[in-house]
């Protein structure tokens, strides 16, 4: 199993304002899109605007690992003690969600 920080998610129903911020105000470089989704370039890590229509700034920011093999992975880190949900498959990758010990959310996904 070969994990590498890949980006944090921060939930926003702010869309909007949130990428102008990130892209005009802060300049990072829009690096992919999809329906509620912007993914920006960073350098080292990414950092994705993800449209959630829950209350700004209460819901934690998901720290993400890439995983080459999501199902593999999770299975390794379950024989190592970690809470993980279920292998979701989306149109071009697979994610699993799990949780640390404090309850902050982090993921492993197979998104470039």
């Amino acid at each position: 199993m070969d994990l590498k920080f890949r980006r944090i998610i921060l939930f926003t129903s702010k869309m909007d304002a949130m990428e102008a911020f990130y892209r005009d105000v802060l300049g990072l470089k829009v690096a992919g899109r999809e329906e509620g989704w912007v993914d920006f370039d960073a350098g080292g890590c990414h950092l994705a605007l993800h449209a959630e229509g829950g209350k700004p700034g209460k819901r934690p920011p998901k720290i993400v690992f890439h995983a080459k093999d999501v199902a593999a992975a999770r299975t390794a880190l379950v024989k190592r003690g970690a809470k993980m949900g279920k292998v979701v498959s989306a149109k071009t990758f697979d994610m699993c969600n799990g949780a640390d010990p404090d309850g902050n959310p982090f993921q492993i996904s197979s998104r470039p």
